[in-house]
């Protein structure tokens, strides 16, 4: 495997975790109170590991390679977390949105 192609599947696995950072940080904001601190925690510490992830893939692919695989995997991971997971009905705006988001995303992939 070839260091592009790695840094493009690390791109992808630190939006997931990014994304696991974002659930807690929902998580944070659910509760009773006006922020639940050991889950905001948790979440600022996921954010913060990205960091080192980042650094790799920054090195080796370009910027703009790299948002576009980022901004991808970001809004699939995140609309499935929040349909699945919080039960936050997808209309069928929010739908189309995702959608027409992927495709304007694959076209800027021509251009990165």
């Amino acid at each position: 495997m070839n260091r592009i192609t790695l840094s493009i599947l690390v791109t992808i696995f630190l939006a997931l975790v990014g994304v696991a950072g974002d659930f807690f940080i929902k998580l944070a904001g659910n509760g009773k109170r006006f922020v639940e601190l050991r889950w905001f925690f948790i979440g600022l510490i996921i954010y913060a590991l990205t960091a080192f992830g980042w650094f790799f893939v920054m090195k080796n692919i370009k910027l703009s390679t790299l948002s576009v695989f980022y901004a991808l995997s970001t809004v699939l991971f995140l609309t499935l977390v929040s349909v699945f997971y919080f039960k936050e009905p997808l209309n069928i705006y929010e739908g189309i949105g995702v959608i027409l988001a992927v495709v304007s995303i694959l076209l800027l992939k021509g251009f990165a």
